[in-house]
């Protein structure tokens, strides 16, 4: 079935993960999107590992599929004369590039307005088009410092660490993918364009939501706490006889139905352990005393007692395992594609469910200049003009 964005139309001249991400999420909710990469080269994500036998790269293709591809060279006036024709009539155009580059090709927003006044121009960068830090580049790591996420992700004591995930990056992208959404419902409604304007340092800072409260309030700077939660406890990972287990026993209730589980009821009434506030002050020694116990079954064990009693738990998994999870697996989250160099290629899947559907015929991630030919023909280009743009290397087609 079509998407709910079926007939939007996208050119993306984005890169690497924050852009193409913004994307791939619009094409699996049914838009077109052309991806332009840069000539002779591509994408940088290209070349990112793991690189597979036939030699395209799994980063790549991961967060590329749905999308058509050609490679255009915008430093020759050729190339520049194809995305003119392109965004004629267009609904968006994607970059995240450094501050001045499409101004520097003459393709900034002021001059593509003129040429469709209805086109959303969405800017993806390190920290966005205005404020002092405007012309710096960005890229995840330095957001997630800049942000406050290192400061307290990890253990106390531990210097700083990044999440494990590039959280700056993929947010960006589901915040680009959310303002163009907005700015197109806004086109259908008046016919104008804009600018949707975001940053990687801004979805760093949009993390932050609690810790924020905490300092707005009193001035609190949350310490880093590993897995535990500044607000309530127990909250955290414990260790099982056999690995680990996360357990979320964030209100009274909860926690009584652990105690109950555990067969630990001296804590009920433990003034130590009495309400949140006394478990917060007394952390530390209320986490000792479940991790001895906690440690005495299997994490299997213990999560068919916990559900059986509706407490919020679940184990530790590792990448190989959370694929593989039967509720991974149900609600859809891993789809293959079929590539026509790599073969079966799985992915994850779009996490928002339509109750009118979505695409249900999924396309590969192209490779370089795979449509070039087709997409140009589109824009009443000639097979001639398409060799001669081609000789000019102003475009790249297989």
């Amino acid at each position: 079935m079509a998407g709910p964005l079926s007939g939007m139309r996208v050119i993306e001249l984005a890169h690497i993960m924050s852009g193409p991400i913004c994307g791939m999420m619009l094409a699996d909710m049914g838009a077109e999107v052309i991806k332009v990469e840069k000539t002779p080269d591509g994408d940088d994500s290209r070349r990112f590992a793991p690189i597979l036998p036939c030699g395209e790269s799994a980063s790549f293709m991961i967060v590329n599929r749905n999308k058509r591809g050609i490679g255009l060279n915008l430093k020759t006036e050729g190339g520049r004369e194809v995305l003119r024709k392109l965004l004629v009539d267009a609904d968006v155009v994607t970059e995240n590039y450094r501050a001045g580059t499409m101004e520097k090709f003459g393709l900034g927003y002021e001059v593509l307005k003129e040429l469709n006044p209805g086109l959303i121009y969405c800017s993806i960068s390190g920290f966005g088009r205005t404020g002092p830090f405007a012309d710096k580049g960005g890229f995840d790591l330095i957001a997630q410092g800049m942000s406050g996420i290192m400061s307290m992700t990890g253990e106390e004591g531990r210097p700083p660490v990044k999440a494990g995930s590039p959280i700056a990056d993929i947010n960006a992208g589901i915040l680009a993918a959310l303002g163009i959404a907005a700015a197109y419902a806004n086109k259908l409604r008046t016919g104008q364009g804009q600018i949707v304007d975001t940053s990687l340092f801004e979805a760093g800072l949009q993390q932050m939501y609690w810790p924020s409260a905490s300092y707005f309030a009193d001035g609190t700077i949350l310490p880093k706490m590993g897995s535990a939660n500044s607000t309530s406890a127990p909250y955290q990972v414990f260790p099982s006889g056999d690995g680990w287990i996360n357990i979320g026993a964030a209100n009274q209730a909860n926690y009584e139905r652990l105690l109950e589980v555990l067969q630990m009821p001296a804590l009920t009434n433990d003034p130590r352990f009495r309400t949140n506030s006394d478990r917060m002050a007394n952390r530390e020694v209320l986490v000792e005393l479940l991790s001895e116990r906690l440690k005495t079954r299997s994490t299997d064990e213990w999560m068919k007692e916990f559900d059986a009693v509706g407490l919020p738990a679940g184990p530790v998994l590792g990448i190989d395992e959370a694929l593989a999870h039967e509720q991974t697996i149900a609600r859809d989250m891993i789809v293959e594609t079929e590539h026509p160099v790599a073969g079966s290629v799985k992915g994850l899947g779009l996490p928002i469910r339509f109750s009118n559907g979505r695409n249900a015929s999924l396309q590969p991630a192209p490779m370089l200049g795979e449509h070039t030919f087709e997409v140009l023909r589109e824009i009443a280009y000639s097979d001639t003009e398409i060799e001669a743009l081609r000789e000019q290397k102003a475009v790249f087609a297989r």
